[in-house]
């Protein structure tokens, strides 16, 4: 069990080593579609988490079906709030508005 474990925790160091390194290396142009491409998916970890959630046993893995609800859905709103902010930096002021 604790070498699973420690396999488990190496993987995701490296994830986050080579997951930021890739981020380092996008332009600042394609940061909005990222963005919603991200949203995309926290919306399915959002699906994967309310399956854990219901299982209905009311243990560990159901709070943390919660926990990762609540995650999820501050990520997808805040990624919608900000792409519609950058979005909106792109459209044409009107004449009523200068």
């Amino acid at each position: 069990m604790l070498e699973g474990l420690v396999v488990l925790l190496v993987i995701f160091v490296l994830a986050m080593f080579i997951g930021f390194e890739v981020i380092t290396k996008v332009p600042p142009t394609l940061h909005t579609p990222l963005m919603s491409g991200s949203n995309a998916i926290s919306g399915i970890a959002i699906i994967g988490a309310l399956l854990v959630f219901n299982t209905g046993d009311g243990g560990v893995a159901s709070w943390l079906g919660f926990v990762a609800i609540v995650f999820a859905m501050i990520n997808v709103v805040g990624g919608f709030m900000v792409t519609g902010r950058m979005l909106g930096m792109f459209k044409r002021k009107s004449e009523d508005e200068s």
